[in-house]
């Protein structure tokens, strides 16, 4: 049996966070990774505009060392106001404080280039565009972007990592820990035949290890809160639509209260001149999109995420498997691809079939299976969609053009918020952050999260 004092369970931002942290107040303290998904170098997805899903069983998207963050646009947002609920859970100058510790610690790993830091000037707010989405019943939400983008995110991730084994932390990739003992005051995390005895176990297995922490939760008897879910799609089109916010502000992120049944639904994950791709999450496949800061790989297009929040009510407590039986829906109907509609044939209920597609002005850039996302959104969520994107077509026309393209499904799950003391420990000697505490929903609130337990261990 190997011996430390802190065991990480995922390699995801706000694992790396909290072990430099850690290595940083305490040299000597032993720390290891275990991480269930391949180094940032091995960490290949094969889906592409020619080729779809390959069902990998382990997603290279969602796992590996870096986390979903890695293969993510690298959108580092300082501030509160979306990304998560960090604000909310330790007060917002306390959360401000460790989000701009997270930036200043990824300047630190950037690359040198001419003598200066490879590291992004701010996109800032813009008070034009504010107004202008207030005119037409929207809320552009106010923050501050540091757009890394994602191949610079993923030089500052390596080098974050290599610094990580300079000071002496022991990283496991292909390592998936699949149980978890308490022995009096140590804690046992076993891995296929590898048994860690640890004082202090850090989960943080991202937005895909739901299922893995709502398991440990229930087996150590500690108490959960449902969150909201979001489920819809990733939307694309041509780049010039949004270049007046996306020139400006990097990244426009809009509420909308739907026309027809008031709900709410959310525009974000803007990614400029970007791609959609494929994400592999525990056998469903969704969408998802990321953009790189080098202009040679730029698109003609951009891509964003509608999606619609659900909230649930007793006694129907199972958020996340409800979100994940019409994605599989999807999967069925697409012949275990994503699904992808014009939005001239969904507003005049037909299906989207190769011939239409290769007319298309938009050229996709992710091969998905023609079809009609309305025989898998149910009604609700599906008018919500329609509804947020003729509102957006209002300040960004074009929005709602014909040959726009409608990815299926995709979704957020954040079903499960354990309850935690003030620096997220869960239980005596364990702690859960990041996406998969249900509290952050980004790269900047996740690394906060990471510093904010590793402070909490070395105190």
């Amino acid at each position: 049996m190997e011996k430390y004092d802190v065991c990480i369970i995922g390699a995801g931002i706000g694992g790396l966070m909290a072990a430099y942290r850690i290595k940083q107040r305490k040299p000597h303290a032993s720390v290891i990774i275990c991480e269930k998904g391949m180094t940032l170098e091995n960490r290949k997805c094969p889906a592409s505009a020619t080729q779809g899903c390959a069902h990998c069983k382990i997603c290279a998207v969602t796992n590996g060392y870096g986390g979903a963050g890695a293969r993510s646009d690298g959108k580092l947002n300082i501030g509160t106001a979306y990304g998560g609920i960090l604000g909310n859970e330790i007060g917002e100058n306390e959360a401000m404080k460790y989000i701009r510790q997270v930036d200043d610690a990824l300047c630190g790993f950037a690359d040198f280039i001419d003598g200066k830091r490879d590291y992004p000037e701010m996109y800032r707010s813009n008070e034009d565009l504010k107004l202008k989405c207030l005119q037409n019943n929207l809320r552009l939400l106010d923050m501050d972007v540091r757009h890394l983008g994602t191949d610079r995110n993923l030089n500052i991730l390596k080098n974050l990592v290599r610094g990580l084994d300079e000071m002496g932390v022991d990283m496991r990739s292909g390592c998936e820990v699949e149980k978890i003992e308490k022995d009096g005051e140590k804690w046992i995390v076993s891995s296929d035949g590898l048994e860690i005895e640890s004082g202090k176990i850090v989960i943080a297995v991202g937005r895909g290890g739901a299922g893995f922490v709502s398991r440990f939760c229930r087996e150590f008897n500690v108490k959960m809160k449902s969150n909201a879910v979001d489920i819809g799609v990733r939307v694309e089109m041509k780049d010039m639509i949004w270049r007046e916010f996306s020139s400006r502000i990097y990244e426009p992120k809009i509420l909308c209260r739907t026309k027809t049944f008031e709900d709410k639904t959310r525009m974000f994950c803007f990614n400029q001149g970007g791609i959609v791709s494929a994400e592999n999450n525990n056998g469903v496949i969704t969408a998802n999109g990321h953009s790189y800061a080098d202009k040679d790989k730029k698109t003609e297009n951009c891509n964003f995420a509608i999606l619609s929040s659900i909230n649930f009510t007793e006694p129907f407590n199972k958020p996340t498997e409800y979100v994940e039986s019409i994605s599989r829906l999807a999967n069925s109907i697409g012949n275990g691809n994503v699904l992808v509609q014009r939005f001239g044939d969904l507003v005049r209920g037909r299906r989207t079939n190769d011939h239409r597609l290769g007319q298309n002005t938009v050229i996709p850039t992710l091969k998905a299976t023609p079809g009609d996302i309305s025989l898998v959104l149910p009604h609700r969520i599906l008018t919500n969609i329609i509804d947020t994107i003729y509102a957006l077509d209002k300040v960004a026309p074009g929005t709602a053009n014909d040959d726009t393209l409608l990815y299926g499904c995709e979704a957020k799950y954040y079903s499960i918020r354990p309850e935690h003391t003030s620096a997220f420990e869960v239980l005596d000697g364990a702690y859960i952050i990041g996406d998969c505490s249900g509290i952050t929903r980004g790269l900047s609130q996740a690394g906060a999260m990471g510093l904010i337990v590793a402070d909490d261990i070395t105190k």
